[in-house]
């Protein structure tokens, strides 16, 4: 009982040491702080680049981390004198429809591997998940060739067909882990009262893996939504080009860098990744926490 009181006693006297406010600064405000403005500032650097004029651009007049005389001409510039628009609807189609291509390739793969228990499915799974880890820069070598074989050359389905062969491994392995989490008794009652495996996938597995789900789709929609290898090799002409790949090409003149511009790109591209995690954080926590269960 004394041991026990004892130890209460030193988590008691651990908890005490966060009490007094110095300490408070130095072990978490202060670190807080720091981690806040080391992820912010470059979102904000962005911003106000975005809406500083050439003049303050160019010959750093007045405060460089403020606007003095704000502008929209960088945006009327991008949106209206460029090809943004048709680059950001590739860029929503293409991410959009290799997110549920991948999706539902990764929840049969997983839901088979992990549900099923047919021999070497443990090896199966180590081996989808190595595939993850091969460099996108040596897979594009040989896709390249199967692109141009297949007539898909600057078409958006060169994309939407190469993207799952990085996404696929993942989310296969995320859902993997989630799927792990959930107790093998509920199929069995299932199997029980005469339910299909189809019918257990789609009607209690899935319902229960909503999480899991959700944040594989941020995963695989956010690495679709940024990718810039594929989308260089596979697309030349401008109209088909995807955001990264057109605000890197379009708006760089030989050594001429137009950093308004190039802002403005980047901070209207980053905004629908921001929203979406935005509206599924919590969920994609708890997809992530699921996901390293044992």
């Amino acid at each position: 009982m004394s041991k026990k009181n004892d130890e209460l006693q030193q988590e008691t006297q651990g908890m005490d040491f966060l009490q007094s406010l110095p300490r408070r600064w130095v072990t978490t405000y202060i670190p807080l702080a720091i981690m806040v403005f080391v992820l912010l500032f470059p979102f904000y650097w962005m911003v106000i680049t975005a809406f500083k004029p050439d003049n303050e651009l160019l010959h750093q007049t007045g405060n460089p981390f403020w606007v003095i005389a704000p502008t929209l001409a960088h945006f009327k510039k991008l949106l209206f004198e460029t090809q943004y628009p048709a680059w950001l609807l590739n860029t929503v189609i293409v991410s959009v429809v290799s997110t549920f291509v991948s999706l539902a390739a990764s929840v049969f793969a997983a839901y088979a591997i992990e549900r099923l228990r047919f021999q070497g499915s443990k090896q199966v799974g180590l081996g989808i998940f190595l595939a993850y880890l091969i460099p996108p820069s040596i897979l594009f070598i040989p896709l390249a060739a199967i692109v141009f074989k297949l007539g898909l050359f600057d078409t958006r389905w060169a994309l939407i067909l190469t993207y799952p062969t990085f996404l696929i491994p993942f989310c296969t392995w995320l859902l993997m882990g989630y799927f792990r989490s959930i107790p093998y008794e509920l199929e069995e009652c299932a199997l029980i009262d005469g339910a299909t495996r189809w019918e257990i996938l789609i009607k209690i597995i899935l319902p229960l893996a909503v999480p899991g789900l959700i944040s594989a789709g941020i995963f695989a929609f956010t690495l679709s939504w940024n990718e810039f290898i594929y989308a260089l090799t596979f697309i030349s002409s401008s109209e088909m080009k995807t955001v990264p790949v057109g605000i890197v090409t379009e708006l760089v003149d030989g050594d001429v860098y137009h950093w308004g511009a190039l802002m403005a790109g980047a901070l209207l591209g980053s905004l629908p990744v921001a929203v979406v995690y935005s509206f599924f954080v919590e969920y994609y926590v708890s997809g992530m926490t699921g996901a390293v269960k044992e």
